[in-house]
């Protein structure tokens, strides 16, 4: 009479394969380290589709070969292929001898520039900055690889979002890696000897100027407010123009690089803050026990009470989410996708069941990126 394998035995034996697996997973890891380095060496790209393709055309053969399901195995090596090129990534921003560069739009002064040195100063192996026009030229530049990383504004606590920043990371290509939060303290700035009730106008950054509005407003209500495109670009052009009735709302900084004078000071609340985000192409890995955010895109079906039984579900699943906000499709009139801020890593297991959960809700879902979460970013 046969006896039944013991139970205990079988899954002490799983374990001790387990602990196999872990351990030439470090292996491999171990080797990704190298070859970041052979990259660097040559100026090869961190992902090569093509070598990717033909490593996974093998992989599907073999598992047929053992009898695995090559779809399954597929799957799992994607995520290996993924750990490896994040794995290569960290590693240049831990090398001592590899300046990372970074983009941010707007130029020296502007409050991208001020939070991107405040973020990078006293890195290892230093930091190169470089300005950029606009938000869309330096994603554009990160996903072809003439940048490692952006650094974007995506919202303001009184001006609310940046809209450009949340289209940017709809259109894919780029990954959040991290987030930082900075206390906005605008100044405005004119030329030396200029008087406020000289001032005809007065020039900035939109979300600038809406966080003003009140100022403008209650102590400089017959001066005209003008749009332009960076903070710090303002204040270059006050400087440029060499007009004593037209002023700036940009930083201290902006002052001393473009030789202004400080006018005003507390132009906006209190407590004013604007939020960042770092994006990269390739997701980083995050320590264990990081209090961490995952950021989603999705599009619900168009059907009622979806976006009500969307949040339903991440509240049973004890999912916290801290920031839901819509954008209209373009093309699609009166639709809208949503972007979603949740706690939690996206590999974690509430918010993996989490997601499986919404998917049949939603006709896409993309996971945007799973990153440290910056202190006072939250409730």
């Amino acid at each position: 009479m046969s006896t039944s394998p013991d139970l205990d035995a079988l899954r002490t034996a799983i374990e001790n394969l387990d602990e196999e697996i872990l351990d030439a997973l470090r292996r491999r890891m171990d080797l990704a380290d190298d070859v970041a380095r052979s990259k660097l060496a040559t100026a090869a790209p961190f992902r090569d589709q093509r070598r990717e393709d033909l490593l996974l055309r093998r992989i599907r053969t073999r598992a047929s070969e053992h009898g695995l399901d090559p779809h399954e195995t597929e799957r799992i090596w994607r995520l290996v292929i993924d750990m490896s090129v994040a794995r290569q990534q960290a590693l240049v921003t831990r090398m001592d001898t590899t300046p990372l560069r970074v983009g941010y739009p707007g130029v020296e002064g502007s409050y991208s520039h001020l939070a991107a040195r405040r973020r990078y100063t006293g890195r290892a192996g230093g930091v190169l900055l470089t300005g950029f026009d606009d938000a869309r030229e330096v994603v554009e530049a990160v996903r072809r690889g003439e940048q490692d990383l952006a650094l974007l504004p995506i919202e303001n606590t009184t001006a609310g979002s940046m809209n450009e920043t949340y289209d940017l990371l709809a259109e894919g290509g780029v990954v959040i890696t991290a987030e930082l939060v900075s206390q906005v303290d605008h100044r405005l700035l004119g030329l030396p000897g200029a008087k406020l009730e000289g001032l005809r106008e007065v020039i900035s950054h939109p979300q600038a100027l809406a966080q003003c509005e009140a100022y403008l407003r209650e102590k400089l209500p017959w001066v005209r407010a003008v749009p332009d495109a960076d903070t710090g670009g303002a204040a270059q052009k006050v400087r440029e123009r060499n007009d004593a009735t037209v002023a700036a709302i940009a930083s201290e900084t902006a002052a001393q690089r473009f030789g202004l004078e400080v006018l005003a000071r507390e132009l906006q609340p209190e407590f004013d803050y604007t939020r960042f985000v770092e994006v990269g192409r390739e997701p980083t890995p995050l320590a264990p026990g990081v209090p961490c955010k995952t950021s989603l895109l999705m599009v619900l079906e168009h059907k009622p009470g979806t976006l009500g039984e969307m949040l339903q579900r991440l509240t049973l699943r004890g999912v916290n989410l801290s920031k839901l906000e819509s954008r209209p499709i373009p093309g699609r009139p009166w639709q809208y996708r949503f972007y979603v801020d949740v706690e939690g890593h996206a590999a974690s297991a509430p918010l993996t069941a989490a997601l499986e959960d919404i998917r049949p809700l939603t006709s896409f879902l993309r996971v945007l990126g799973t990153y440290g979460r910056a202190e006072g970013s939250h409730g």
